[in-house]
């Protein structure tokens, strides 16, 4: 039979094991998680000139509806 001791350390001796094969499973998963930077450059860069064309094509009428709406939420119209 153990004494408290004994018990203790191999309680914490499995413990440790136990959290490093754990940490040994998940630690690979976590440098692999960063993300596909490429991608993200890509989605950015498609997003801006969709913005970009929009504001192009529709500006003038934006901004019409923007200044008639400030205009009736102000009175002025």
């Amino acid at each position: 039979m153990y004494s408290i001791q004994e018990f203790l350390l191999v309680f914490f001796l499995r413990g440790a094991s136990f959290i490093r094969r754990m940490w040994a499973k998940v630690s690979p998963k976590l440098v692999d998680s960063r993300g596909d930077v490429p991608g993200w450059v890509m989605i950015t860069l498609m997003s801006a000139v969709l913005v970009a064309a929009l504001l192009a094509i529709a500006g003038p009428r934006l901004q019409d509806l923007f200044n008639q709406a400030i205009d009736r939420v102000s009175g002025l119209g």
